[in-house]
């Protein structure tokens, strides 16, 4: 069946948030004599898991200035993904699918004021018909609630549109709301099972818009 329609994920995916946020909270922790893996923070990619100092909290008890702690931390998170540019082949793929007549919208679980205010920071904002996040009324991933208002706001079918996800929790919520789903890992999930997806690429360097429909069809 045509696809009709995008549905981009947001952090990881068009712009490496993800690493920042593990790599400000991994600072934290070491202050504090506590190791924070990779495989600790990766539940918490594409959702809104358990707060970031929760292992910290468990190894060394209550964090008397959190508040001081948290705010350093976003303040040095928040620096870092200014710096970040669009990951590797977004900028080119998301031109080629809008200038084909493609819908494209977000589908995040963070806020929406995060994602548009960096998908104008990059240039992208003008070429999405739709912005979904988690709010208050809709649940973030692995809740299809951002992917069903995605579809429902850009006004296709869920058969005619195709996400793009990099987490489990992401992919998760695409298929519950059935979309098809082409997964594009980043350094944080590139480890983790990704295979309820229907199609996984290294990037959106591997990918074409005008071979979407074979990719899926497969």
């Amino acid at each position: 069946m045509r696809i009709r329609a995008l549905v981009f994920d947001f952090d990881g995916l068009i712009c490496d948030t993800e690493t920042s946020s593990y790599e400000t909270a991994r600072a934290i922790y070491e202050e504090h004599g506590v190791e924070l893996t990779v495989a600790q923070w990766q539940d918490r990619i594409g959702t809104h898991g358990r707060p970031w100092f929760a292992d910290l909290e468990a190894a060394i008890g209550p964090i008397p200035d959190l508040d001081v702690l948290a705010e350093r931390r976003r303040l040095a998170h928040h620096e870092q993904v200014y710096a970040e540019a669009a990951m590797p082949g977004v900028e080119q793929f998301v031109a080629d699918a809008s200038d084909a007549g493609l819908l494209l919208a977000v589908a995040s679980s963070s806020s929406a004021g995060w994602v548009m205010e960096h998908l104008d920071r990059l240039g992208l904002l003008d070429r999405f018909s739709a912005i979904s996040c988690a709010n208050e009324e809709v649940p973030a991933k692995p809740d299809p609630g951002v992917y069903r208002l995605a579809i429902e706001q850009l006004g296709v079918a869920a058969s005619h549109a195709a996400a793009f996800e990099d987490s489990p929790n992401g992919i998760a919520a695409a298929k519950a709301a059935g979309l098809r789903c082409i997964a594009v890992p980043n350094r944080l999930t590139v480890d983790l099972d990704l295979s309820a997806a229907d199609v996984t690429v290294r990037s959106f360097d591997e990918l074409a818009v005008a071979g979407l429909d074979q990719l899926l069809a497969r």
